[in-house]
């Protein structure tokens, strides 16, 4: 798609120094939405939008966490920052390619801010402890399961759409000749806003549901699919 002049970014929850591998291995050279929309940057670091949880904020969810024995982390000029080295902070680390940083205590560690914050527990536990995040927060933060075993929060400025658009804005692209193409509930805010969304199929119903259209998965012929009708 690429080759054939469309416009390709990487939109996803990874922090910045885990999403930059894939965009570079993809040959990628728009800038990237990283931090579930918390943040947009260039390939070379530079900081385009930058929209953070307060830290007082941050606090009432970690002390949720804590409450509850589940485990959480922030992060900090792109540190991933853990309170307790569980197999939990591990699990993440290793999918997201960078190393934990465990500091102890997070209220001293993160900042004023944090991009987002990601719960990693069980997805039953996340099933049952989202509806209750989403109405404790209501207005004040975004809360979405990435993958079934993480459950991120950013602030209620800041999700997929809202990056998506400032990113197109940067870049002349106007909102109708857009294609968003998600699998996640932290998708359904930038497939909803495209000009065309597009759910991969298998995805949570609320995906399958903000979309015009699905895909099959990966490995499935999905993105060469959606090439052919773009096209067209």
């Amino acid at each position: 798609m690429v080759r054939a002049g469309i416009t390709v970014a990487a939109c996803t929850g990874r922090p910045f120094p885990g999403a930059l591998p894939w965009v570079k291995r993809l040959g990628l050279e728009t800038p990237i939405v990283c931090y579930q929309g918390a943040q947009v940057r260039a390939l070379n670091g530079e900081m385009l939008l930058d929209h953070g949880i307060e830290h007082d904020l941050a606090m009432e969810v970690i002390r949720l966490a804590r409450e509850r024995n589940l485990h959480i982390q922030a992060y900090a000029d792109d540190k991933l920052l853990v309170e307790r080295d569980r197999p939990e902070a591990h699990e993440y680390a290793e999918h997201a390619g960078m190393p934990i940083n465990v500091v102890g205590d997070l209220d001293n560690a993160m900042g004023p801010t944090t991009p987002k914050l990601v719960i990693v527990a069980a997805r039953e536990v996340l099933e049952s402890l989202l509806p209750e995040v989403r109405r404790r927060w209501a207005g004040k933060l975004n809360a979405a399961t990435s993958m079934p075993r993480y459950l991120e929060f950013t602030t209620i400025e800041s999700d997929k759409a809202k990056a998506l658009a400032f990113l197109c804005r940067q870049l002349g692209i106007p909102q109708e000749q857009t294609v968003a193409v998600g699998d996640g509930r932290n998708d359904v805010s930038m497939i909803s806003w495209a000009g065309l969304g597009v759910a991969v199929e298998g995805s949570e119903p609320e995906v399958v549901a903000a979309a015009d259209r699905s895909i099959p998965g990966p490995g499935h012929g999905g993105i060469q699919q959606l090439a052919d009708l773009l096209m067209k």
